[in-house]
């Protein structure tokens, strides 16, 4: 099973970005728990970080071949990043998007995501264990589809 992990933008940024918002795990930490996660079921994780949505995109493409499923982090490119939801659509690969905070509780234009209709579903206000949560879902459906 492959699975593409994307963070977009600012995410860079985790435990020194707003902490009591996001935390002070580190981007580094995160994929780190990730990747042990996923080395214990014999999934392959292709991680790839980016604050440029074209740079998402491509990677999206690129992994068309390859993957068997998306978890994403768009940050706030789910507000507004059409391009990037039309990239999700046309490769036709479950995905499954996280946040680390609960955008629903936060500020009304964060509640809106433009991403999550071509979703599978969707982990919001966990923290770090948002990712988790979603990798854990996104391998289980991609289990019952067959995806050894």
């Amino acid at each position: 099973m492959n699975i593409l992990v994307l963070h977009g933008p600012n995410l860079n940024l985790l435990g020194t970005r707003e902490p009591a918002i996001y935390g002070t795990m580190t981007l580094e930490e995160i994929n780190a728990r990730l990747q042990a996660w996923a080395a214990e079921r014999g999934i392959a994780l292709r991680i790839v970080q980016s604050n440029h949505e074209g740079a998402l995109i491509d990677a999206i493409h690129e992994a068309r071949p390859w993957a068997h499923g998306i978890l994403i982090n768009p940050g706030a490119l789910h507000i507004y990043g059409y391009a990037l939801r039309d990239a999700l659509a046309a490769v036709n690969l479950p995905t499954v998007e996280v946040h680390l905070s609960n955008t629903q509780a936060r500020e009304e234009w964060r509640r809106t995501s433009v991403i999550a209709p071509v979703c599978r579903g969707v982990v919001l206000g966990f923290g770090w264990r948002s990712y988790l949560l979603g990798l854990e879902g996104l391998a289980a459906l991609l289990q019952e589809a067959g995806v050894p």
